[in-house]
């Protein structure tokens, strides 16, 4: 049976497990990473040797990086669906899971430690503050594509769909001042369509820890 490794409440492993999930897939999940350690073992290093989740283990096929993982589990089981087949379909679904790794991450990794995994009196609110402004503006980026499509690759709900999807939960939901930020009703009606989705509803509408 397929195993995928990592912790629920880890971001990147929600992206696997939502994935997983949309494309039907039979699992198990094992607890590694956090609190429950076990990526600095050997016997994880061999299989990831950065140390990080998740990873999979699909039949012997060891594969780690979530959106590599999701683009696995949507070429492999959701082609046509999923994983567009034609290239500047897909092309249109991958640029936003890139978006979501080399554009948005960095501001929403602050505002999402500083938040909730730092204690309140050891938060550097001088760079969270900075985050809120700064990552606001990227996220307008991702509401003007989305004014005349209802998904990131288009009409219909892909692979793409799931790296910004996952962070767009936190954004919404951290529990920072959103007054003088700027509207974002197009991003707003995306994720209230995502929230339609039972798998997104299971792995990532979840309590932030």
């Amino acid at each position: 049976m397929l195993k995928i490794y990592g912790r629920a409440n880890s971001i990147n492993v929600q992206k696997a497990l939502w994935a997983a999930d949309e494309c039907g897939l039979a699992y198990e999940r094992i607890d590694v990473g956090g609190a429950f350690g076990g990526n600095d073992q050997p016997w994880y290093r061999a299989m990831n040797p950065n140390g990080v989740v998740p990873t999979i283990d699909d039949g012997g096929y060891t594969l780690w990086e979530s959106n590599s993982i999701i683009r696995y589990f949507a070429a492999t089981h959701a082609a046509g669906t999923l994983w567009p087949t034609d290239p500047k379909a897909r092309g249109n679904a991958e640029r936003w899971m890139d978006w979501q790794l080399t554009v948005v991450q960095g501001g929403m990794t602050t505002l999402f430690w500083g938040w909730i995994r730092t204690p309140p009196e050891k938060r550097d609110l001088d760079a969270m503050e900075k985050a809120r402004v700064a990552t606001a503006d990227l996220w307008c980026r991702l509401d003007g594509h989305l004014a005349d499509k209802a998904y990131v690759a288009g009409d219909r709900f892909t692979m793409g769909d799931i790296p910004a999807g996952a962070m767009a939960y936190r954004w919404l939901n951290l529990p920072f001042e959103r007054a003088g930020l700027p509207p974002t009703p197009h991003l707003r009606a995306w994720y209230e369509r995502l929230a339609t989705r039972p798998a997104y509803q299971k792995h990532v509408m979840v309590k932030m820890t």
